[in-house]
């Protein structure tokens, strides 16, 4: 089945306009807070929230990135090796208020993992989680405090973000289809 288009540049844009205005609202202003992206677009979805942020409260929000591939516990070692990025965090985020910051909510085990990372870098106030899509199918119980857009998906589909910084073009596309449930316990 071929990808459907589900968000445009201008979604996106709405989107994280209104996720911005959230933060602000909910956290009294931005002194405070801190914004950790989880590679890959996460960050650049981080870093546009700051400029937003920034633009709207005239101040410039940290903004730090975040690999989580060692706290995964989904991912075989081998793997973990080959796609480790940095974690770069400007400031300490001990008592600050943090939100993380990433493209799909899905099982909620990349942002356990992100959870555990932060942990080991300090004790922040409060952790929030920010993000563009949620699409359900949790594993763990996390729920995002801020949400772009809720996308109900089945399993067998992929919803993918696409960013100008990494991919050339802003939107949300999702592919393929399920077939019945019980055919592919079947198959199992």
């Amino acid at each position: 089945m071929p990808e459907k288009v589900l968000l445009g540049s201008n979604d996106i844009r709405r989107a994280l306009s209104r996720i911005t205005h959230e933060i602000i609202e909910r956290n009294k202003g931005a002194e405070n807070i801190v914004l950790v992206g989880i590679w890959t677009r996460g960050v650049y979805l981080a870093r546009r929230v700051a400029g937003m942020i920034g633009d709207f409260e005239e101040i410039s929000i940290p903004v730090g990135t975040l690999d989580i591939h060692r706290y995964r516990d989904d991912t075989p070692p081998i793997k973990l090796q080959a796609v480790s990025r940095s974690t770069s965090i400007p400031i300490d985020i001990t008592d600050r208020q943090v939100v993380l910051v990433d493209d799909v909510l899905y099982t909620g085990r990349s942002i356990r993992a992100a959870m555990d990372a932060l942990m080991d870098l300090g004790r922040p106030m409060s952790i929030h989680l920010a993000v563009l899509i949620d699409r359900g199918h949790r594993e763990l119980p996390i729920r995002a405090d801020y949400v772009g857009k809720n996308i109900p998906s089945s399993r067998g589909e992929d919803i993918h973000v696409h960013l100008k910084e990494v991919d050339g073009l802003d939107e949300v596309t999702i592919e393929g289809q399920v077939r019945d449930l019980a055919f592919m316990e079947k198959q199992r």
